[in-house]
C-alpha cells in the first residue's frame, strides 16, 4: 500500500553494509506493507476510456505517483496524474461504541499499518469483466466496458495498530466506460454487510460512509514524484459544490500551462435512503498530517467519525467563505466526501444486521480538462464546464441502473503497412448494432481519424484532441447528414477481403498514401447513429480510443538479396523533426536501418572496428520498446512494418555516440548474407 511520507523521498538505492558486501533495496520494496498476509492486489487499473485509474482489493485507489503504473492518470498516457491515494471510510455505533475503519489515511507511521484497516482473504484476486463483445474479458454479467469486482473487510488484526474491527465486508464494483460522452469517469459501487467479529454479531448503528483522497494534481513529466525537492503537494487548491454533492481539486500553480485538470469526486447514490430526503453530501477538509486547531489530521475514532459527519473541528463545517478560501489558496490537503447516517425509506433509523441487511454508497471519481483558454490558476463556474458535463454523464449512468444510451458497436479494424502507405480495414459488424435503450438499429455512418506526423512530440498528448476526422461517410438517401453513401470505402458488395490468422471480414478500406517513413501515426474508425430525439440525444459515436492504431511508417522485410539495407536520416545532424526536444533530448534520439530482412543481425562499428553495439531484429515482434523514444511517446502496442528498426544512438556501454562516420552489417539469420553500409553522425 503507498504512502507519500515514504514516496516523498526518492530512495534509489539503500545501501546496507553486510559481511562486506553491498545490498541494493529499491523503492519497490517499500511499498509492501510488512505484515500483510493477505494477497494484495494493486496491479489493476482502468484503460478503457480516457482515465486511468488503479483499483485495489484491499479498500484503496491509487497507488502514489512513483513507478509507471498509473494512479489517476488523465488524460491517458498523458502523464498528468491526478489522485495520489484514496481509501475508503466507514463509521458507526456498535454496543454503543463508536467504530471507524479506514482504508487510507494521512500516514502515521512508516511501516504504513496503522490505519490501512481493510485486507482481504487469502487467495483473493480482481475479477475484470467487460460488456464489449470485442474485450478478452466479455462476461454477460459486466455492468461496463471494464468491470473490476472484489472483496474486502476489516476483521483481520495481523499486524494492525490501533485496529478494533466493526466487523464488515465490503464488494466494490468499479465501472468504467469507452464512449466519447463518458470516458473520464471511474464508478466505484461500495456494497458493506455486517459479518461479525469474534463472535459479536450486534447490529450498527448511526452508519456514515466516506471517500478519503488526496488529490494532487501534477505533471509526471515535469515533477517526479519521488524528487525530494519537489513540492508539488502544496499546489493544489480544493472546491465543493454541495448541490452536485462533488468536490474538485486542481493544480493552482504548480506545472502551469501543463496540469489545466480538475479531479472531482461525486457521491452518486446510496441505499437504502430516506425517500423523503434530498439527498445530500458532507464535506470536510484538513491539511495533510496537520495540527492547525480547525484543518486537523483526525487520529482516534471519535475524530475520524466526527469527520464522517461533516465536522472540520468541533461546531465547525464548510461553509461558503471557507469554501473560496480553500478553492483558491493552495496547500497540501486531504479530503473526505462522506454521507450519513443511513436511514430506511421511511425516515426510520437503520441499523446494519448481522448478515442480513446490505448498506449501498456510490461515488465516481471524475476529471476534465478546464474549459477556455483562462490560466490553469484561475478557478471559475465557466472553467468548470467540462466538469460539470463528465459528472453529469456519471450520475446519469447511476440514475438509469449504470446503462447508458450507446453508439454503434465500434468497428473490428486491422492496418496493413507499406513504404509511405497505410490501409486501415474494418468489418461490418457496427451496422447491426441495437441501442440499449432505445431498443432500435440506428446505424448511420463511419468517421475515419489520424494524428499528424509530429502530434506525438508532446508530454500531455490527449488523444481526444489529437485525433483529426479525415473521413465521413453515412448511408445514403436518408434524412440525416450528408447521404455520402459507402462507395469510396467498400472494398467489396459480396466478397469481403480476409487475412491470413484473422477470422474477422473486412468490407471496407480506406488508404493514406504519402505517409512520412519514421514518424508515428494513430489511425482510428468510429461508428455514428441517427441520434435520438426522444432521449433528447444528438448522434452518438463510438469512441476514437477504443480501436486506435499506432504505426511506425515504413518499408517492409525485404527476404531478398536485392534488396539495399540503408540508414536514414543520414547524416543525422544533431537531431531528427521526429525526436522531441527537452531536457531528455540525448536519449530519445533515433534513426532507422530500413530494407532488412525479417530475421536478422544489425552490428554496429567505428572506423577502427570496435562495436558499438548489436541489435537483434525479428519483424514479427519488433516494437521499438527498446528505447527510450518509444517509452516516453508511444503505449507498447504500436506497430511496425517489419523492415525498419530503430537505433537510440546508445552504445551498448549505454554512452551516447559521438560525432563520426560508423559502418554497419545486417547479417540475415535465414540464409546468412552479410549486407553493408555507412552512415554519418554529426552533433
Amino acid at each position: 500500500m503507498p504512502t507519500k511520507s515514504i514516496r516523498r523521498i526518492f530512495i534509489a538505492f539503500l545501501f546496507l553494509f553486510i559481511t562486506g558486501s553491498i545490498v541494493l533495496i529499491s523503492l519497490e520494496t517499500l511499498q509492501t506493507r510488512p505484515n500483510d498476509i493477505q494477497d494484495d492486489v494493486n496491479n489493476k487499473y482502468t484503460n478503457v476510456g480516457n482515465i486511468q485509474m488503479t483499483v485495489t482489493n484491499y479498500g484503496t485507489i491509487g497507488k502514489g505517483y512513483c513507478g509507471t503504473q498509473p494512479s489517476c492518470m488523465y488524460p491517458a498516457g498523458s502523464g498528468i496524474e491526478n489522485l495520489w491515494l484514496g481509501g475508503l471510510w466507514v463509521g458507526g455505533l456498535k454496543n454503543s461504541q463508536v467504530h471507524v475503519t479506514t482504508g487510507a489515511v494521512d500516514v502515521a507511521n512508516a511501516n504504513k499499518v496503522e490505519g490501512f484497516e481493510f485486507t482481504n482473504a487469502p487467495g483473493s484476486v480482481i475479477t475484470e469483466r467487460s460488456s464489449l463483445i470485442t474485450s478478452p474479458y466479455y462476461d454477460p454479467k459486466a455492468v461496463s466496458h471494464q468491470d473490476f469486482v472484489c472483496e474486502f473487510s476489516d476483521t483481520n488484526t495481523t499486524g494492525m495498530i490501533n485496529h478494533i474491527p466493526m466487523g464488515i465486508k465490503v464488494l466494490l464494483e468499479s465501472y468504467t466506460y469507452n464512449l466519447n460522452f463518458a470516458n473520464s469517469f471511474v464508478i466505484l459501487n461500495y456494497k458493506i454487510v455486517n459479518v461479525g467479529y469474534n463472535g459479536d454479531t450486534s447490529p450498527i448503528d448511526s452508519i456514515y460512509v466516506g471517500l478519503w483522497k488526496d488529490c494532487v494534481v501534477r505533471n509526471l513529466n515535469i515533477t517526479n514524484g519521488c524528487n525530494p525537492g519537489t513540492s508539488f503537494f502544496s499546489k493544489g487548491c480544493t472546491g465543493y459544490v454541495d448541490s452536485l454533492r462533488m468536490e474538485y481539486t486542481y493544480d493552482n500553480n504548480g506545472d502551469p500551462g501543463f496540469t489545466d485538470n480538475y479531479i472531482g469526486v461525486k457521491l452518486l447514490g446510496v441505499s437504502p435512503r430516506y425517500s423523503s430526503e434530498t439527498l445530500r453530501s458532507r464535506f470536510t477538509i484538513w491539511n495533510y498530517k496537520g495540527v492547525d486547531p480547525i484543518y486537523f489530521m483526525p487520529i482516534d475514532d471519535p475524530a475520524k467519525y466526527s469527520k464522517l459527519k461533516g465536522f472540520l473541528a468541533t461546531g465547525v463545517v464548510i461553509d461558503t467563505n471557507r469554501i473560496n478560501y480553500l478553492r483558491l489558496t493552495p496547500s497540501n490537503r486531504v479530503s473526505l466526501l462522506s454521507y450519513g447516517p443511513f436511514r430506511k425509506t421511511d425516515g426510520t433509523s437503520f441499523s446494519l444486521r448481522y448478515q442480513i441487511d446490505t448498506l449501498n454508497a456510490v461515488f465516481t471519481v471524475v476529471a476534465a480538462k478546464k474549459n477556455g483558454t483562462d490560466p490553469a490558476k484561475y478557478d471559475t463556474e465557466f472553467q468548470r464546464q467540462n466538469l460539470y458535463k463528465n459528472a453529469g454523464w456519471a450520475q446519469r449512468s447511476y440514475d438509469n441502473g449504470y446503462k447508458l444510451p450507446s453508439p454503434p458497436d465500434i468497428p473490428l479494424t486491422r492496418t496493413e503497412i507499406d513504404d509511405q502507405k497505410v490501409t486501415v480495414w474494418w468489418s461490418n459488424n457496427a451496422e447491426n448494432s441495437v441501442d440499449p435503450i432505445s431498443g432500435k438499429k440506428d446505424f448511420e455512418g463511419y468517421r475515419i481519424y489520424r494524428t499528424n506526423a509530429g502530434a506525438d512530440l508532446t508530454s500531455n498528448l490527449d488523444l481526444m484532441t489529437a485525433l483529426k476526422v479525415v473521413g465521413d461517410f453515412d448511408s445514403c438517401c436518408n434524412n440525416y447528414f450528408n447521404n455520402t453513401g459507402f462507395r469510396f470505402v467498400k472494398y467489396s458488395d459480396t466478397d469481403p477481403k480476409t487475412f491470413p490468422g484473422d477470422t474477422n471480414k473486412y468490407w471496407y478500406r480506406f488508404e493514406f498514401p504519402n505517409q512520412l517513413n519514421g514518424f508515428q501515426y494513430i489511425y482510428s474508425v468510429t461508428a455514428y447513429d441517427k441520434g435520438d430525439p426522444s432521449q433528447g440525444l444528438e448522434s452518438l459515436e463510438s469512441s476514437e480510443l477504443a480501436n486506435v492504431k499506432r504505426i511506425i511508417v515504413g518499408t517492409t522485410a525485404k527476404d531478398n538479396s536485392g534488396a539495399e539495407v540503408g540508414v536514414y536520416p543520414n547524416p543525422y545532424y544533431g537531431s531528427a523533426v521526429w525526436d522531441g526536444t527537452g531536457v531528455q533530448k540525448e536519449v530519445l534520439r533515433k534513426i532507422y536501418f530500413y530494407n532488412l530482412p525479417s530475421k536478422c543481425d544489425i552490428s554496429i562499428w567505428t572506423l577502427s572496428g570496435d562495436l558499438v553495439i548489436k541489435l537483434d531484429h525479428d519483424a514479427a515482434t519488433y516494437n521499438g520498446n527498446d528505447i527510450k523514444w518509444f517509452k516516453t511517446y508511444s503505449d507498447g502496442t504500436q506497430k511496425f512494418a517489419g523492415g525498419e528498426h530503430a537505433w537510440d544512438l546508445i552504445t551498448k556501454d549505454n554512452q551516447a555516440v559521438a560525432t563520426g562516420l560508423y559502418f554497419f552489417t545486417v547479417k540475415d539469420k535465414n540464409t546468412g548474407e552479410i549486407k553493408k553500409g555507412k552512415f554519418l553522425i554529426v552533433k
